[in-house]
């Protein structure tokens, strides 16, 4: 049993650790949905794999290019569920920078951040140039790099006004294009001759492995949707879900509709083809076909630059925030987005379009991204063995450590068939985030990785103030469906503490509680509320402060709330160093959790936190005439109700009834009743009387149904 750990500040931002990537330069709004995410992740994933990559592939593989596609998605699964783990656990901008940063320490997050979003860019650029092919189809002497240049400028305008306007776009657009395509592998399917596919290894086995890591440029934008995961609404199912169900459209798609390429267009004309789809549908469905598919290819190209410019522009706005580069990037325009991280990668797109060809652009960003899938392997091995108790993913990997280090050596050996000219560009971009972080950052920036907790294992300190960080991302991510916070509130023991009392006698007083509704001894609790408050692990906001410890053998979280007659004066300890400072406070909440579960107890707290700083708190708190008004000024409003039963109050009819007889909504349930001062933990036998204080808890859509049936205020 054991406080958690000397690294709690002592403000009410340090409370669970205010997050270092601070918010100075303003808040991300939250408007990406479920659908957001799996249009982002797919949209940017079906666009020039499929419309313009299979021909120039096709030239040196042949039909075994679906071999090179299906290990190319082989080669992405254990990285992208790594990505999706550690985006859940650090919703954040910036993605695989800040996952990277994280883990390894800044210079690894410089390399991380700068390869990300010059990748990123290629990325953008390779779809840009391919969608000019496909606009050629309806106007043929239009010119191709302006065309794209323009289509930049556009998208990132777009991206100025907010990512909930960009996602809707994206869903309208990607929506579309699968529609289309759909139309394609079902009609195409019917038209294939199995001659075209002999011989299948026509170009050898080691050119089919080789072409592996050139066509991994196509599923790479499945991973693109990390690096806005602080604007996902619900990171914890959504991210993961969004990018999993992706994966599966992407992959159906790429291996029947390359397929349907192969099996109808002849091997000469395939193989020298940038307009592969639009050729096909020619091909099997005449000139109307080639102009669906050809809508298809350019509303995929166009979703892919959308999701492109939004992503990669994350990418400077996090280092920003975290003094990797100048604060000009963490700069947030009228609509809530980082327009000078926007106009930057608007021009570096620009610049590559104009000195780069597309095949060149794939391998470039093939080696860059390899590169970075095997780190943030590595990474989300070093946060799970660093063992932080804020190291909370609402998604975890399955097959640990195995799945992982699959991921490492696959992207080792993808990378290694590329070619030595790939590998040098990557070498440079890496030897470029090394320069920068030695001249520009090293000295604005003082922080380390989780790696240093996992050195710690073996004699080394830890590093706390990124323990500090993720608490603070734990606060920010609010709780979790399952998470008891209303039962505990509601089933919570209360003190009235004299005005004789010191923060000794209450502590002692709460011990005693909690060790009658435990079975442990008051001592097994006292000396430890003592104790983390000394050293600085009680976290004081508001007016409240937090003692907290958790210890085995318990079945929940239990709370002790005390309120002050008049401001107590409470030593609190600083978490570095040995001397303390006088704090007043008006409440003390005391909380012990099972030692099993120390995200859960993180959550708990950071919620307790939330609560104490709305507005209003202090004053409900100070004017409650009751225990249970008492913890109506914790409870949250959408789950919970507090009434007071009389004769003309609204639930007046539940006056003499017992429990079971009462018609609750689903969900909802009568957590604790007050009778006589006396609290009592109800069962469907209890038998309510007038004057009683009824705490009722549950699910949102139950609480307004009640609230509704009782004819209460709902706001």
């Amino acid at each position: 049993m054991r406080y958690n750990g000397p690294v709690i500040g002592l403000s009410s931002g340090a409370l669970l650790g205010e997050s270092m990537a601070s918010s100075a330069a303003g808040s991300l709004r939250k408007d990406i949905s479920l659908l957001g995410v799996f249009t982002l992740a797919l949209g940017t994933t079906i666009s020039s794999g499929f419309f313009l990559l299979p021909g120039l592939a096709f030239a040196q593989v042949g039909p075994a290019i679906l071999v090179s596609y299906l290990l190319a998605a082989l080669v992405i699964i254990p990285p992208l569920l790594c990505k999706a783990e550690l985006a859940t656990a650090m919703p954040k901008a910036g993605g695989v920078y800040f996952y990277l940063d994280r883990a390894f320490g800044p210079m690894a997050g410089a390399i991380a951040g700068l390869g990300s979003w010059i990748s990123l860019t290629l990325k953008t650029s390779f779809a840009l140039v391919g969608s000019g092919y496909y606009i050629k189809i309806f106007m043929p002497e239009a010119p191709m790099l302006p065309i794209a240049i323009g289509l930049a400028i556009l998208f990132g305008t777009l991206n100025v006004f907010g990512a909930g306007k960009t996602t809707k776009i994206q869903a309208v657009m990607v929506l579309s294009v699968i529609c289309m395509l759909s139309w394609f592998v079902i009609q195409g399917s019917v038209n294939i001759s199995t001659s075209h596919f002999e011989p299948f290894f026509s170009k050898g086995g080691f050119e089919v492995v080789s072409m592996t890591g050139v066509v991994l440029v196509s599923y790479m934008g499945l991973t693109k949707v990390c690096s806005v995961a602080e604007e996902v609404r619900n990171p914890d199912r959504n991210i993961p879900l969004g990018i999993i169900l992706a994966l599966t459209c992407a992959v159906i798609l790429y291996v029947a509709g390359i397929a349907v390429m192969i099996g109808t267009i002849p091997a000469d004309q395939l193989e020298t083809t940038y307009i592969p789809v639009a050729m096909a549908a020619d091909f099997f469905a005449g000139r109307t076909g080639m102009i669906v598919v050809s809508i298809a290819a350019i509303g995929s190209f166009l979703s892919v630059a959308n999701a492109g410019i939004l992503s990669a522009s994350r990418y400077p706005l996090a280092m920003s925030r975290d003094h990797m580069v100048p604060g000009l990037f963490r700069r947030l325009g009228r609509f809530g987005t980082p327009v000078p991280a926007i106009a930057v990668t608007v021009m570096i797109i620009i610049t590559q379009i104009l000195i780069l060809d597309p095949l060149i652009i794939a391998k470039y960003a093939g080696t860059t991204k390899l590169i970075l899938f095997s780190m943030v392997c590595v990474a989300l091995i070093i946060m799970r063995e660093s063992r932080l108790d804020s190291y909370d993913p609402g998604f975890k990997i399955p097959f640990y450590p195995w799945l992982p280090t699959i991921g490492i050596t696959g992207c080792i050996l993808a990378m290694a068939f590329l070619g030595w000219k790939p590998i040098v560009f990557a070498v440079i971009l890496i030897s470029f985030g090394i320069g920068w972080y030695r001249i520009y950052a090293a000295g604005r920036v003082q922080r380390r990785g989780a790696i240093f907790h996992l050195f710690s294992r073996i004699g080394r300190p830890e590093y706390d103030p990124l323990d500090i960080e993720l608490r603070g991302i734990i606060k920010e991510k609010g709780l979790r469906p399952a998470d008891p916070f209303d039962e505990i509130i509601a089933r919570a023991h209360t003190i009235d503490a004299g005005s004789n009392d010191d923060f000794n006698s209450i502590a002692a007083s709460a011990a005693e509680i909690l060790a009658t509704e435990t079975g442990h001894q008051r001592e097994d609790f006292l000396p430890l509320f003592l104790e983390g408050t000394r050293v600085g692990a009680t976290p004081v906001t508001g007016g409240v402060a937090l003692p907290h410890l958790r210890m085995e053998d318990l079945d929940r979280s239990h709370l002790v709330l005390v309120r002050c007659k008049e401001e107590l004066e409470v030593e609190v300890g600083h978490s570095m160093g040995d001397s303390t400072h006088t704090v007043l406070v008006k409440a003390l909440f005391f909380m012990a959790s099972p030692e099993s579960d120390p995200t859960q107890h993180l959550r708990l707290l950071a919620c307790l936190a939330g609560a104490v700083e709305q507005d209003g708190f202090m004053n409900r708190w100070c004017d409650a005439s009751s225990p249970a008004q008492l913890k109506a000024a914790l409870l949250r409003n959408d789950r919970s109700i507090t009434l007071d039963l009389d004769h003309h109050g609204p639930a007046k009819d539940w006056i003499g009834h017992r429990l079971s007889e009462l018609e609750l909504p689903d969900e909802v349930l009568v957590a604790l009743v007050y009778r006589d001062g006396e609290r009592h933990v109800p069962t469907g036998k209890t038998l309510l009387s007038e004057d009683d204080h009824v705490i009722i808890i549950g699910e949102p859509k139950g609480i307004a149904t009640l609230r509704n049936d009782l004819g209460l205020d709902t706001e």
